[in-house]
């Protein structure tokens, strides 16, 4: 009897480590990964610049929306901050870009560099990796009529979440692992 529950302890320690194994990434899919998350967030900076762009049409601007909405997980905020003001603003991603199209400025021109990873990816209890990409944001804010002249420097952390997902090609189920952008905190706002 003992013998037969040591071998079950041992074959069902044995299936969920092989279970266990095939959730974990692989050090080239891993690489595939960050690059994707890095693609990403470099994509929702051609976004945010089109949108708070003064030139861009309405109609250009609120498809420009859409493709960066889909780039975030469900619910997740952005955060807002001034060097006139030391309290940070949380919006809604969608919210977030009405604003910044409707901000009143001729001309604002808004950049992001130094793009890179703060934390690796890390499991979650639920399966999923979670890391954090730390980006520059340069806003520059014109309007001659009002004689308003901004510019600001801000340090952003967004969160990065990767889970397994699965979608069905000719009949076949294909799972595939997706990278999703989080709530984007800003953690210092300098002129």
């Amino acid at each position: 009897m003992k013998k037969y529950i040591l071998s079950l302890l041992i074959l069902f320690s044995a299936t969920s480590m092989v279970a266990l194994a095939q959730d974990n990434i692989s050090p080239a899919r891993k690489q595939a990964i960050d690059s994707l998350a890095l693609e990403k967030v470099k994509d929702l900076s051609k976004y945010i610049s089109i949108i708070g762009s003064k030139e861009t049409q309405f109609s250009e601007a609120t498809r420009v929306m859409d493709r960066a909405e889909e780039l975030f997980a469900p619910d997740a905020e952005m955060g807002v901050s001034s060097i006139n003001n030391s309290e940070i603003a949380y919006y809604k991603i969608r919210r977030y870009f009405e604003r910044l199209m409707a901000l009143n400025y001729d001309r604002v021109n808004i950049s992001w560099y130094d793009i890179h990873y703060i934390s690796d990816l890390e499991r979650q209890p639920d399966g999923r990796y979670v890391g954090v990409i730390t980006v520059y944001q340069r806003f520059e804010g014109t309007s001659q009529e009002a004689g308003l002249n901004y510019r600001d420097t801000t340090k952003k952390d967004i969160t990065i979440y990767v889970e397994k997902k699965q979608t069905q090609i000719a009949g076949r189920t294909i799972e595939f692992w997706d990278v999703m952008l989080g709530d984007v905190r800003v953690t210092e706002t300098s002129a």
